[in-house]
């Protein structure tokens, strides 16, 4: 047995028989490190350029629909082929999935090419279509025309990282993630204000920093027992494709609706001044920030997940589905008490504006009175995903950020004003858990005990 293939048996028996508790907690500590990481590209160039002035902070948060747009198809990507490489290899099948990893990869290089372009001969109306005031739009434009030209390294680099997590590992992912994200935190004050490049020097800094992450995950992909990507193993076909919409669509619904939702956000805000628009798009970012950890708890049971539903062991795969969401759910008890408590001081380190921390302090306590029934609709999105369950993963995807959401936005501000407005994400995210809860039960019972 040559040494690769000893690593692949080692890694195999790792997945299928260690204990779950551990080891979900050994592969969601580096997953939560990789999403705290992809969050701080978006919180560093927020808090950052919170510091020029109000227009500047809305126009980013405006655009942050743009990202999100490039994420939804990113992950669609890779998590689509992330999903089919993780049961191909638990059902021994790695030929497949090393085609399934190279396939992916090109797809989604070719289509962040094509965003690149189309973005930028379209720049101005895409930032007012989003949201952007006139007063914003300037900045929105400056900001936005840089972060689309790195799209296609921006999206390879989440299918490579998506890539190294669904085989399990994931501590090679966090490594371009992590160097990626703190490199930005440090570009941006000297792009900004040494370089005095304003709001995109933040951009610039996000694209350079994406890019060392691509290199750095470019080379994780061929360390170890991971699979690397390929020229000659890249074969596109409709086979191919139709096993990654199955799998991706859950992904891109819920990525998709977000950045739908932000822009139903953004509109609704801008009835309110330049201020709310600021105030929310700072709490976004700080949810975010915060479900990036619950996300992390769901990308350590994901390999879990794929491997023992592949391998036909139900009972790992409940197990695994429990615990991760009593772990996700008790920080987010934790992370909801922070910032109760603390709403006025956080947001006063973004922006010394009476105006935003007054809007920002009312929808931050609002979220996080519900943010405790997030995590069983994120694992049950996830669990529902890499078990092929397309049709649900669809339907809890596009609830919290799309079903309920949007429907609460056009509703909610026009009746209730300000208050309407701050409230309208914790209504979608009751409902969200109410059809998650229905969904998970019914797959659970379905599913053999044995």
């Amino acid at each position: 047995m040559s040494d690769t293939e000893s690593k692949e048996a080692k890694k195999y028996k790792k997945m299928l028989e260690a204990p779950v508790k551990p080891l979900i907690a050994s592969l969601a500590l580096p997953s939560i490190i990789s999403m705290l990481c992809t969050s701080f590209y978006n919180m560093a160039d927020t808090y950052f350029v919170s510091k020029i002035d109000t227009a500047s902070t809305a126009a980013v948060g405006v655009t942050f629909a743009t990202m999100a747009i490039i994420h939804a198809i990113a992950f669609f990507f890779g998590i689509g082929s992330g999903n089919s490489i993780s049961r191909l290899l638990g059902a021994k099948k790695r030929p497949e999935a090393e085609t399934m990893a190279s396939t992916s990869f090109l797809y989604t290089f070719l289509c962040g090419l094509l965003i690149a372009v189309l973005g930028n001969l379209f720049a101005p109306q895409l930032a007012t279509l989003i949201g952007s005031t006139p007063t914003i739009l300037p900045y929105a434009v400056q900001y936005m025309s840089v972060i689309l030209v790195g799209a296609p390294v921006m999206m390879s680099s989440l299918v490579m990282n998506n890539h190294l997590r669904f085989q399990g590992s994931a501590a090679f992912a966090m490594v371009g993630i992590t160097i990626g994200g703190f490199l930005n935190v440090f570009l941006d004050p000297l792009f900004i204000f040494q370089f005095r490049l304003g709001v995109a020097g933040a951009a610039y800094a996000t694209i350079l920093s994406q890019f060392v992450s691509f290199c750095i995950l470019f080379c994780m992909t061929r360390q170890g027992a991971n699979i690397p990507i390929r020229f000659r193993n890249m074969h596109p076909s409709w086979p191919i494709l139709k096993e990654i919409v199955a799998g991706g669509a859950p992904s891109l619904i819920r990525q998709g609706t977000q950045s739908l939702s932000t822009i139903f956000l953004n509109v609704a805000a801008g009835g309110f001044g330049d201020a709310a628009i600021a105030a929310m798009s700072i709490v976004t970012r700080l949810s975010f920030f915060a479900a990036s950890v619950i996300i992390g708890f769901g990308q350590g049971f994901q390999p879990v997940c794929g491997f023992s539903y592949g391998a036909r062991k139900y009972g790992r795969l409940r197990e695994g589905f429990w615990f991760a969401v009593k772990a996700g759910t008790l920080f987010a008890l934790l992370a909801a008490a922070v910032a109760i408590v603390w709403a006025v001081p956080i947001l006063g380190e973004f922006r010394n504006d009476p105006l935003v921390i007054s809007t920002g302090e009312q929808a931050l306590r609002a979220q996080a009175m519900t943010f405790f029934l997030v995590p069983l609709t994120i694992l049950t999105n996830m669990c529902l995903q890499t078990t092929r369950k397309t049709g649900g993963a669809m339907l809890v995807a596009a609830g919290r950020s799309g079903l309920f959401l949007i429907p609460t936005l056009l509703v909610l501000p026009r009746a209730f004003g300000l208050t309407g407005l701050v409230w309208s994400q914790s209504v979608s995210d009751l409902c969200g858990f109410l059809l998650a809860a229905v969904l998970i039960r019914k797959f659970f019972q379905k599913l053999p005990e044995k």
